[in-house]
């Protein structure tokens, strides 16, 4: 796999080990021409932000085992789909990312600008 980039242009780091994240389940928000969704934004998610994203049609709160995917909690950091969390953004209800661990491909959606304005760790 070539190496992946963060919005800050620097490598991208691991989003979530615990829970597991990722499109490959590897811990970072890669990427790749299958992933429609684009779950490239990493986010430590809020229980509004989940909320939202259930109301979509996106539940991240109900795990899921055959889809190895067990279920999100407020504080938990997650790679997010782009849009969803852009979509977010614009009702007000965003929750934090980490812009080192978000992947560059995110910015086809999201402004550099509106993803460092919800940076947790303030860049």
């Amino acid at each position: 796999m070539l190496p992946s980039f963060n919005v800050l242009g620097g490598d991208l780091e691991v989003c979530s080990k615990d829970p597991m994240t990722g499109w490959f389940r590897d811990g970072c928000c890669n990427t790749d021409r299958s992933d429609h969704g684009l779950h490239t934004v990493c986010a430590q998610v809020t229980e509004e932000f989940l909320e939202f994203a259930r109301s979509q049609g996106n539940d991240l709160i109900t795990p899921a085992p055959s889809f190895n995917f067990p279920g999100l909690s407020p504080g938990d950091r997650w790679c997010v789909c782009a849009r969803t969390w852009n979509d977010a953004a614009q009702k007000g209800i965003a929750c934090p990312v980490i812009l080192e661990a978000t992947h560059e491909e995110s910015l086809q959606v999201v402004s550099l600008d509106l993803l460092k304005s919800h940076s947790l760790r303030g860049d």
